[in-house]
């Protein structure tokens, strides 16, 4: 997505926009010689570079003969961060992607620091000084770039819908975005996995954790398993990647392939897995449950902010990952196992693999 000038019509711009559409803009100067950009209409409109251009135009002559009634006032009121944040969650629900996560994030910093202010008096130096006074606050880097961020891609929203006509604020070269070294290196050991199980007094929750040491499947996608997604002679597993849209294959273990079997026995096959209901068990509720465990067992002493260390629902997936490795699995079948887009993203338990040197080293200079 983004601002395109025409290569064939001067002062006409082309945005590209998420769902492949082209919004039309005009720039020119207005009687006191200050820049504007006004939205024309979008390509699936019937709006065109040439008919932009004609009424780009047209607007310069009227200027030029002292005829102001060329003049839309684009915004009769105020359009505050809030309204653009109601664009902005409105459209998400359209594409059927859960809102609650965002938008508690969004009221807990922006909306309280920025909410009702005019975007127009949003400016770079202003969300410089907001980006320091969270750092000083002491919040997480990556927290603090998830909601700086965030702000950006409101503004962009504001571009798009023709509600801001300026370009965005968090594209100046001043906002950068601070260095995090928060990836994640804990992985339970199986005395660990050990302890975990001898916490887990509900059979849901023993379920879910089966299942994510199993396949490796993130929260979400262990939460939309159904009946219908598992095959028990073959022991594979059909896994929804809710982060890049996907479909991908798991397998299970002869023991989980037989519990399962006596499990689902009396289910339909559009009844949820963890849980046993037709409804999705809550995000909330399992990671509340999990998390409780986890801080018993392995967080004692650990900061909230110690994200490397930590051992959290999401070191379930990790640990799937790292044994993986342990074992000797080729790095190229660890990635298609966790469905990583890219490489890069599972070169890092290279390092775990019984290959990886350690033996090598031990051998030298003896």
């Amino acid at each position: 997505m983004g601002f395109v000038n025409s290569k064939k019509y001067d002062g006409v711009q082309l945005y590209h926009k998420a769902n492949k559409d082209i919004s039309y803009y005009i720039r020119y100067k207005d009687e006191n010689n200050k820049l504007v950009r006004v939205k024309i209409g979008d390509k699936s409109k019937g709006i065109t570079e040439p008919f932009c251009y004609q009424k780009r135009n047209e607007i310069i002559n009227r200027i030029r003969l002292g005829d102001n009634s060329h003049i839309v006032v684009k915004r009769k009121k105020v359009v505050t961060l809030n309204d653009i944040a109601k664009i902005y969650f409105r459209q998400r629900e359209a594409y059927a992607k859960d809102n609650v996560k965002s938008y508690q994030k969004y009221s807990t910093k922006l909306k309280i620091k920025f909410g009702d202010e005019d975007i127009d008096k949003i400016t770079s130096d202003k969300i410089l000084d907001y980006q320091i006074e969270l750092r000083k606050s002491g919040l997480a880097p990556a927290t603090i770039n998830y909601t700086i961020g965030f702000l950006g891609t409101l503004f962009g929203i504001a571009i798009e819908e023709g509600l801001y006509d300026k370009s965005n604020p968090l594209k100046s070269k001043k906002i950068k975005r601070l260095k995090v070294d928060n990836q994640r290196e804990r992985y339970l050991t199986t005395k660990e996995i050990k302890k975990l199980y001898e916490k887990l007094d509900d059979i849901h929750l023993k379920l879910f954790v089966d299942l994510s040491l199993t396949t490796g499947g993130r929260l979400e996608t262990i939460l939309n398993i159904k009946v219908k997604d598992v095959n028990i002679d073959n022991k594979i597993i059909t896994l929804k990647d809710l982060k890049s849209d996907s479909t991908y294959r798991g397998f299970i273990s002869n023991d989980l392939a037989k519990y399962l079997k006596q499990y689902m026995q009396n289910l339909s096959i559009n009844t949820f897995l963890v849980g046993g209901k037709d409804t999705k068990m809550p995000s909330r509720t399992i990671s509340r449950k999990i998390k409780k465990i986890m801080d018993e067992l392995f967080n004692q002493g650990l900061s909230s902010r110690d994200t490397k260390n930590r051992a959290v629902i999401h070191t379930l997936r990790h640990t799937f990952a790292s044994h993986l490795a342990i074992n000797g699995t080729p790095i190229f079948t660890i990635q298609k196992l966790m469905n990583h887009r890219d490489i890069n993203m599972t070169l890092r338990y290279a390092k775990l693999a019984p290959d990886s040197g350690r033996d090598f080293v031990e051998k030298l200079y003896h």
